[in-house]
């Protein structure tokens, strides 16, 4: 089919998630094709550099032989079946593969679609959890200010995100809410090398009065992605965990983002010898191929789900597609993949090189913080660089960075002014190159005259 229907029919028909459709409707859409290895293609055969992994979600990139091979023998097989009642064999194979390279301490699987119901499942168990131990009153949750865990309305409860959340409000069960360990924008004024990390003894303070109606504390661990890939200070995680047991609040950790390798660890939360009471992951769970996610917990959490049924201590949740076959035949290969003994040495390698990429961005007027954990990057653009004040949100500069980077061949996406570089795992050093030189002319070019 020829790009000028397609753009009609675009703007005819669709409505494209996050996306100000006044704005895209006056736009060239840029409309991919076909996919291979850290590459995407548009319908008129131009090569583009997959910058952000497909939404943080492309693992060892697209139409890996071994990926197709593993959808395409389960599909041989049964495309789905229900898990409501029935069994199959990816899915408990999936089960005991996670269960073996996850936090130790985490004991059982319980798979959704998304990472917005990984989220919404995490909370619903904690909250029965307490319930079904007698503790009813332990009702509420804690999260961390610009927080974001999903779109689904348990999952936007526990966001912190104004602009994504606000207009929701009198749909949503309150949370309560902890300073974000944002040390550039810290919202305490405190300095990074002097804080001692002030904003956990916030949140211990919110535990120590909130505990008893309290059912869990919930994170992303390591780096709030939405919020502008905020990087955690080092042994906020650790610290968290602990105050979460001294109050006797469990811990959800939403590894939705930070998994399957992107901090540089198969799960963010090893970093700090850190096993959560649950831990939600999706994203790259498959490899980025189909969607997929998981809620995982301890066997303490599971068991207090026991009993006869007319104690109703049952989990009654679930989705048509839980437990999908052929997702769960990518995801087993992918956890294959990953097992591969230089996988993540050779990982180590480039998150290394991308630091070393990322220095000149530093020399920049207007990028005031250039954040990384493995590979996630954010740059943060700044009108004033000293006074840290940001540009107005009606010059879309981030946005406009981004239809810059497609000149030099580089699909990339903002977070607000905040220019994200997530690639593949496996992008190879030549193309991270010029992923991260043609990004920084694209930043320069723009933040020129902005």
């Amino acid at each position: 089919m020829n790009y000028q229907t397609l753009k009609q029919w675009d703007h005819r028909y669709l409505w494209h998630p996050f996306t100000p459709q006044q704005y895209w409707e006056e736009e060239k859409p840029l409309i991919i094709e076909r996919g291979r290895g850290c590459y995407l293609y548009d319908t008129g055969g131009k090569r583009y550099i997959d910058g952000v992994s497909s939404l943080w979600v492309t693992v060892h990139g697209h139409t890996h032989p071994a990926l197709n091979r593993a959808i395409r023998g389960q599909l041989n097989r049964v495309a789905h079946s229900t898990l409501l009642g029935l069994s199959h064999e990816p899915a408990i194979a999936l089960a005991r593969g996670l269960i073996r390279v996850a936090p130790p301490g985490l004991g059982r699987v319980f798979y959704s679609d998304s990472g917005s119901t990984a989220v919404e499942i995490a909370l619903k168990m904690a909250f029965q959890y307490w319930a079904n131990r007698g503790e009813s009153r332990k009702q509420s949750f804690i999260r961390l200010e610009n927080a974001y865990h999903g779109d689904t309305i348990g999952a936007v409860s526990v966001g912190g995100i104004p602009l994504f959340h606000q207009v929701y409000g009198p749909l949503l069960f309150r949370s309560y809410e902890a300073p974000s360990p944002y040390c550039y924008r810290c919202p305490l004024g405190k300095k990074p090398d002097r804080c001692r990390l002030a904003c956990l003894d916030r949140l211990e303070k919110l535990l120590a009065r909130r505990s008893e109606t309290t059912a869990a504390f919930i994170l992303e661990p390591l780096v709030q992605g939405a919020a502008g890939m905020i990087t955690f200070p080092p042994g906020y995680l650790r610290r968290a965990r602990a105050l979460c047991n001294r109050y006797r609040v469990l811990l959800i950790a939403d590894e939705v983002a930070v998994g399957f390798g992107r901090t540089g660890t198969l799960f963010a939360c090893e970093q700090e010898e850190v096993t959560p009471d649950l831990l939600c992951v999706g994203k790259g769970l498959t490899g980025g191929y189909l969607p997929l996610a998981a809620t995982l917990t301890t066997e303490e959490i599971y068991e207090a789900f026991l009993g006869r049924v007319e104690e109703t201590k049952t989990f009654y949740h679930g989705h048509t597609y839980t437990g999908n076959p052929l997702a769960c035949a990518a995801a087993v290969e992918n956890l294959r993949l990953l097992d591969r003994p230089d996988f993540f040495s050779t990982l180590r390698e480039k998150i290394q090189l991308l630091e070393q990429l990322l220095k000149p961005f530093r020399e920049l007027a207007h990028v005031g913080e250039v954040r990384q954990k493995g590979f996630m990057v954010g740059l943060e653009l700044v009108r004033d660089r000293e006074s840290k004040t940001m540009f107005p949100p009606e010059l879309r500069l981030g946005h406009r960075v981004i239809l810059e980077a497609r000149k030099y061949g580089i699909v990339i996406r903002p977070l607000g002014d905040v220019i994200v570089l997530m690639p593949p795992l496996t992008i190879p050093r030549k193309a991270l190159k010029e992923l991260v030189a043609g990004t920084y002319q694209a930043v320069r070019s723009v933040t020129a005259s902005p």
